[in-house]
């Protein structure tokens, strides 16, 4: 049956058949390369996230971490903070993967974390939003195929209350190393998925 679809760059209406064969391949988001960084830029990242009792616990259990202040209600009312505090290193791990789809996506490495400040605690609760700032950038003397970008990640509560900064450096790849296409996008081999030769699958036995 016909579908009626709408064209994104005019707004008109337009009507695809069940015996179109034409295969429109297109890009999505592919991360930025090293050559897409400017300093003084700022990404807000996406969508933001809820810490939960459960992410605190895991986290803390998994890595072994013995401060009850984590996982012991009891002794943590008896604190100043009068309630258990999310795990600093959740926050820090939550926040820089929260940045990666505008910063590291396409990095082969991270050479390092520095000036990281917890500046309030977080609790089970709080919606966590990240931002980055490009502080610097320079090519690589050993691996032309990548340079060196250094962001400064700041993390907010729903609030806006300033709770985690850090810097850290990661080594992304040059757009032209990479080669990244529609066909082909970071991450994936080749000849997965739809190709730009394919043709659409015709239904009910059709002819094309």
């Amino acid at each position: 049956m016909p579908q009626d679809t709408t064209n994104p760059s005019t707004g008109t209406a337009e009507q695809r058949t069940a015996t179109d064969t034409t295969v429109q391949l297109r890009a999505g988001w592919q991360g930025r390369f090293y050559e897409d960084f400017a300093v003084g830029d700022v990404y807000k990242h996406p969508y933001g996230r809820t810490v939960t009792e459960t992410d605190n616990v895991w986290f803390t259990n998994l890595t072994m971490n013995a401060n009850p202040m984590h996982f012991n209600a009891a002794y943590a009312s008896g604190t100043e903070f009068d309630e258990r505090l999310v795990n600093g290193l959740f926050v820090i791990a939550l926040s820089v993967g929260m940045s990666v789809v505008d910063v590291s996506a396409n990095a082969t490495a991270n050479l390092g974390y520095d000036e990281i400040q917890h500046h309030a605690p977080v609790f089970h609760g709080d919606t966590l939003f990240a931002e980055s700032e490009v502080l610097s950038k320079r090519e690589s003397e050993s691996r032309p195929h990548v340079g060196m970008v250094t962001t400064e990640l700041r993390t907010y509560t729903q609030d806006g209350e300033l709770v985690l900064s850090l810097e850290r450096t990661p080594m992304v790849r040059k757009r032209g190393a990479a080669d990244p296409s529609a066909a082909r996008p970071p991450g994936w081999p080749a000849g997965v998925g739809t190709q730009p030769d394919a043709e659409r699958t015709v239904p009910d036995g059709e002819s094309r």
